[in-house]
């Protein structure tokens, strides 16, 4: 029996509730704002950090070469006599940059994509899910060290092709979200109530369709970051750029003899993605209580 208006309204009045109370628990979870807070000491160290040291992308030369760390230089020296903790202030900036432009990226891709398939369906979705399978099959860092090594380095290549390889895994995410929304009674109540399909889509299925993307977003940036960070190892990236993977790749070759070149980077990498792991599994755990999983 088809709704009254007033059933309709009350349909999609429960629909808004349910984001209010997702919301709601999100803000009384310590571990995500254990993680917002490490967040925004990384944000902090990205923005200002540089700043702080003197504003340029040069550093200072000391004689201590492959110095320990000292009260002078906190997390020691480099074989050019560079302090490690300058640069790993500075590979805090381009690691971030590269993350978040990245998820940013990769997301909106997915959500688009993902939302049109899943609710207009047809040919259109069939299209978009053979495609996303292919790139998901695909061996992401060979292609992502092949695409850049063609193109050129520069942080701009990588994050373009972090976003052309990743955004199949948010489509495929949004498509199964919004197919099983667009059944729901406050979706069909729009409809009594004669919204078009375009304005459902966007108001109704879209704001319930997106919330486990943006865990899957801060899954990215740790992955981007991760991904960023391989580049820079094997110097697929512009050397004057200061990263953490650049300084992996030098520390490795002084292991024996200055463990801190390797050690202090490579724990920024850890803890950085561990960050946003924990982000992510706060947010998986308030829009989505039955326990999937965003991934």
């Amino acid at each position: 029996m088809p709704m009254s208006i007033h059933e309709s309204a009350m349909n999609i009045t429960a629909g808004k509730a349910a984001r209010s109370r997702a919301w709601m628990q999100l803000r009384q979870d310590k571990a995500a704002w254990l993680g917002l807070a490490a967040m925004a000491l990384l944000a902090f160290a990205a923005i200002a950090g540089p700043l702080l040291l003197g504003g340029g992308d040069t550093f200072e030369i000391s004689m201590d070469l492959l110095a320990p760390p000292s009260w002078i230089h906190p997390m020691g020296t480099d074989d050019m006599g560079r302090s490690t903790f300058d640069q790993l202030i500075w590979g805090t900036r381009t690691s971030l940059m590269v993350g978040l432009a990245s998820a940013l990226s990769t997301t909106v891709i997915g959500i688009a994509v993902g939302a049109l398939a899943g609710y207009f369906g047809g040919w259109f979705d069939m299209a978009v899910m053979r495609v996303a399978e292919v790139f998901q099959v695909m061996p992401k860092f060979v292609l992502a060290a092949v695409v850049v090594a063609m193109a050129g380095p520069g942080l701009g290549h990588v994050i373009l092709v972090i976003a052309v390889l990743s955004w199949p895994q948010p489509a495929r995410l949004v498509r199964g979200e919004v197919m099983r929304i667009k059944g729901l009674e406050y979706v069909q109540a729009a409809i009594c109530l004669g919204e078009s399909r375009l304005r459902i889509l966007w108001r109704e299925v879209l704001p319930n369709a997106v919330a486990p993307v943006l865990a899957l977003g801060t899954l990215v940036i740790g992955q981007a970051i991760l991904l960023e960070a391989g580049l820079s190892f094997f110097g697929l990236t512009t050397p004057e750029t200061p990263s953490w993977g650049g300084m992996l790749n030098v520390g490795q070759r002084f292991f024996h003899q200055a463990w801190w070149l390797s050690v202090f980077p490579g724990t920024a990498i850890v803890a950085t993605v561990l960050i946003f792991n924990i982000l992510g599994d706060s947010v998986s755990a308030a829009f989505n209580p039955r326990g999937g999983s965003a991934l």
